[in-house]
């Protein structure tokens, strides 16, 4: 019999698929962590979940405040989307619950990652321009102005 140094795993019961794009998104550590996470968590047919900020930075070794400001950068870059959800007391009391997450397709967050380089670079040609211009007429370019 064959010695093994690892137990067999199933791939799709132990492991969760994580898409090659994040990583030229531009994300920053965190944020990688943060999305990673909530792939590990997601219902795999509703593409949701909801782990609350205290779970998240528990088992990631970052504050509730961290993990708050990664969940807004991920949302901002179209990666997930957040819902506020409630739950009731059974005194019938309404109380705030965790956030629901839903993961979004990779390709929504691609094209505005596209979308904001292009920007970005068209951005740059016009300070470049501008510069120039000022250059040939002496002129020292004013930052406040650009």
């Amino acid at each position: 019999m064959k010695n093994s140094r690892y137990p067999k795993r199933d791939p799709i019961k132990d492991y969760f698929p994580l898409p090659n794009e994040i990583f030229y998104l531009g994300l920053s550590y965190g944020e990688i962590a943060v999305y990673s996470y909530l792939l590990y968590r997601e219902n795999r047919n509703t593409f949701q979940c909801y782990p609350s900020y205290r779970n998240i930075g528990k088992t990631l070794g970052m504050s509730r405040n961290t993990v708050s400001k990664y969940v807004q950068l991920l949302v901002d870059k179209e990666l997930i989307a957040t819902e506020s959800t409630n739950v009731f007391t059974l005194s019938g009391k309404k109380l705030n619950g965790n956030l629901l997450y839903t993961i979004l397709p990779i390709e929504q967050a691609k094209q505005l990652f596209y979308k904001r380089q292009l920007e970005n670079l068209d951005r740059a040609i016009v300070e470049n321009k501008h510069r120039k211009r000022l250059e040939k007429l002496n002129l020292k370019p004013n930052k406040q102005a650009v």
